[in-house]
């Protein structure tokens, strides 16, 4: 029912700032059990020699793992993806959270048709086993170019099938006002003619036209500002600086974060957010289901950062609890 959403966290956040292996599985899930806010544990296994470990702890801490995900190299993933498909089926999720990745196997840029042939064979597949897979907008993605969203949607639509997407907008919104950012994938020329708007604030912006096409079903929520300062405590193995694609939810203590930080900066972010909710409490027909926080320590996002991601993490997602609590009281009093 549209005016049910359910809440959770995506495994890589269960840590403060030691990493993905600070924390050994059961304790992952007995913090997220004891945090109180989250619904739901998001995650599908890497290999499956660990399914039967995630299904115990699931069970154990009465935490289902309604999602999970993983990313794909087209000309090499294939079978990986279906096998993903079913395994996340297997373990109870609903959707599967899919990263195309922008180049194939052989070097070439995606094409939107690789993706739609992709997608639909996808769906097929999630069809019969009843785990949704759901195509993600994302950095180093063919959705980097967020024009290609719906023009890959189109040509699925053609089909006869629902375009089937996770939001994940701070990929939206760090690229507002940042040019270096927007030269990726050649976008910059779209955004300055306005034929892609990235400002949630301006009519036409793209998560809106996402969120009111009924392409969302899962979100991924992990703040970012727009023109977002760079993780320069993070570094990728060729000594890249981190992109910089997340922010602290709540005021971190001296020495916690690299750069200034001011609440405010946040509100584009949050205005996304509110608009997701509103459209799903409106709407009957509203596909999303749940939302995972997905503050996480790599290279673009928090690592090198002294801040507790777990702990940003779970502030966001009262945030959130709180904004449909509020969502929904409005909705009532209208």
């Amino acid at each position: 029912m549209a005016n049910e959403l359910a809440l959770g966290i995506t495994e890589k956040g269960v840590c403060h700032s030691g990493g993905e292996t600070e924390f050994d599985l059961e304790t992952k899930f007995r913090m997220v059990r004891e945090s109180g806010v989250y619904d739901y544990f998001d995650k599908t296994p890497e290999s499956l020699d660990l399914v039967d470990d995630y299904i115990r702890l699931s069970e154990k801490y009465s935490l289902p793992i309604r999602a999970g995900g993983r990313f794909y190299t087209l000309g090499r993933d294939e079978a990986l993806l279906e096998q993903n498909i079913r395994t996340s089926a297997r373990i109870g999720s609903h959707v599967h959270n899919t990263q195309i990745l922008m180049r194939h196997d052989d070097g070439h840029l995606v094409t939107n048709e690789e993706v739609a042939e992709t997608y639909l064979r996808a769906f097929e597949i999630g069809e019969a086993v009843g785990c949704h897979p759901t195509f993600e907008v994302h950095v180093n993605m063919w959705s980097e170019h967020y024009g290609r969203v719906s023009e890959v949607a189109k040509l699925v639509e053609a089909h006869g099938v629902p375009f089937r997407m996770t939001l994940d907008h701070s990929h939206v919104i760090f690229k507002i006002d940042n040019p270096e950012e927007q030269d990726v994938l050649d976008m910059r020329p779209d955004i300055e003619s306005g034929a892609v708007v990235l400002d949630p604030y301006k009519d036409g912006n793209v998560c809106d036209e996402w969120i009111g096409k009924g392409y969302v079903w899962h979100c991924h929520a992990r703040a970012a500002v727009p023109n977002n300062p760079k993780n320069v405590w993070g570094q990728h193995p060729d000594g890249r600086v981190g992109r910089g694609i997340q922010y602290p939810f709540i005021q971190p203590a001296p020495g916690e974060y690299h750069s200034d930080w001011d609440e405010t900066k946040l509100e584009p972010w949050k205005e996304v957010v509110r608009h997701l909710l509103a459209h799903h409490a409106m709407h009957e027909d509203s596909p999303l289901g749940q939302i995972s926080t997905e503050f996480i320590p790599g290279p673009d996002y928090g690592m090198g950062n002294k801040y507790s991601i777990f702990e940003h993490s779970v502030a966001c997602a009262r945030w959130i609890k709180e904004t449909w609590a509020q969502t929904l009281a409005e909705k009532d009093a209208a």
